[in-house]
């Protein structure tokens, strides 16, 4: 994991004095693991959900059935459901939400194994939602360590550039 990525989360907002929520399928805590591994996350990091399964995404992050069943849970208008869900759910500033296929079964044509898609949520007057889907390739566990750092890089980019 990268932990510069981390800090860089960190640092700014500590800075800020904002707070952060993780939402995570595919990557299933990594990617809150690799926050809270920096000293004094107490400070900026609330919670983590882990919603493997469509009736958590539904409970948790009030994921529409209907998306879920129309698009899939691996999709940009369910991520993005994740991470605005766990912003309002936990209560934060922002959120960080993760949904892919790490395999070795699960893909498709259209969704391979090795698909990710990533959202960020920001609260507030100027909140917003950010998503995109990337692919990588390599074993299951690799993938699940790639798709963690892009959700790091994705949250990096944009409370940085939020500025």
């Amino acid at each position: 994991m990268t932990l510069e990525t981390a800090e860089v989360v960190a640092e700014q907002l500590t800075q800020e004095e904002e707070t952060l929520a993780t939402a995570e399928s595919a990557t299933a805590g990594l990617v809150s693991t690799s926050l809270v591994d920096i000293a004094g996350a107490s400070d900026w990091f609330d919670r983590g959900y882990v919603t493997y399964s469509y009736s958590a995404k539904e409970e948790e992050l009030d994921v529409e059935p209907d998306a879920l069943q129309r698009e899939g849970a691996v999709s940009t208008e369910v991520v993005e459901q994740m991470a605005a869900g766990a912003v309002e759910a936990a209560g934060v500033d922002w959120a960080v939400a993760t949904s892919g296929i790490a395999g070795p079964t699960g893909g498709s044509s259209e969704k391979p194994v090795g698909t990710i898609y990533l959202a960020v949520a920001r609260s507030g007057d100027y909140g917003f939602v950010r998503s995109q889907r990337r692919e990588f390739d390599g074993t299951r566990s690799e993938l699940k360590q790639r798709f963690a750092e892009a959700a790091l890089e994705l949250l990096a980019t944009e409370v940085v550039g939020d500025r």
